[in-house]
């Protein structure tokens, strides 16, 4: 390859690299017109104008809990119980501490008609469930790394000691295996709630819970804007339990996933 050959391409490489440069920075520009322009509508009280730019802000960036919070506060206020608790769940789902967003859903909850209670977890499983949310995926992975590390560290130095002497004796380093083996789990399931929530919002108002044989009348009416845990699909029906330990079937058209 000659040097001016090298040079053009070069050259050739650098400008791609600034022309996606300059797209990256429109597309970032055009998502802060959007969120700004929907702000100041929302600040008027043109809920509905507000919601168009919302939404397209939500497209944009569907990975930053605020937009989804900002949404559900205009469909609140456009009295749209349901989509208000769909998206306040996914604020909750990608920042479990946003407190705003969980305050305003308890708001929208009220709204519900023949709202349905939600039993209380035992302590273990709401220890366990906040143990492994997914925005502690990133925490527990860090420190299983560095705890695998120093378990490889100390055991080279071990290594290269004389004979009989050790740093830390067998029995500790059978009690660090054991730590960074939990941690790891806990990384794990971690990681396994990060992409996908497992529940769901029902849209309709008295959407029909059905037995697993999808026959005959409804078990019960579901209210709209209810929170269910998604477990098994069948067809165009999932199997769903209810925030007070119902189970049965629902069309998976009148759900929406969080």
């Amino acid at each position: 390859m000659t040097s001016t050959t090298a040079s053009m391409r070069i050259t050739l490489l650098t400008v791609v690299m600034i022309i996606l440069s300059s797209v990256g920075a429109l597309a970032t520009d055009t998502g802060n017109v959007y969120w700004n322009k929907a702000n100041q509508l929302f600040q008027v009280k043109q809920y509905d104008s507000a919601l168009v730019y919302f939404e397209k802000v939500v497209a944009a960036h569907p990975e930053i809990a605020d937009v989804y919070y900002n949404l559900g506060n205009t469909y609140y206020r456009l009295n749209q119980v349901a989509p208000a608790v769909l998206n306040y769940e996914r604020a909750l789902h990608l920042d479990p501490n946003h407190k705003e967003a969980r305050e305003n859903l308890i708001l929208a909850q009220n709204r519900i008609s023949n709202h349905i209670q939600s039993l209380q977890d035992i302590f273990f499983i709401e220890w366990w469930h906040s143990l492994t949310k997914g925005s502690a995926a990133n925490i527990w992975a860090v420190l299983a790394l560095v705890t695998f590390i120093t378990l490889i560290l100390i055991m080279l130095v071990n290594r290269t000691r004389k004979t009989g002497v050790t740093i830390i004796p067998t029995q500790l380093m059978g009690i660090l295996v054991l730590v960074w083996l939990c941690i790891l789990t806990l990384a794990f399931f971690s990681a396994q709630n990060v992409g996908d929530s497992h529940k769901g919002v029902i849209m309709l108002n008295d959407a029909p819970l059905m037995n697993a044989d999808m026959k005959g009348k409804p078990l019960s009416l579901i209210p709209e804007g209810t929170t269910v845990k998604i477990n098994n699909t069948r067809g165009e029906y999932v199997e769903v339990i209810l925030p007070d330990g119902r189970r049965g079937w629902v069309q998976q058209s009148l759900i929406n996933k969080i």
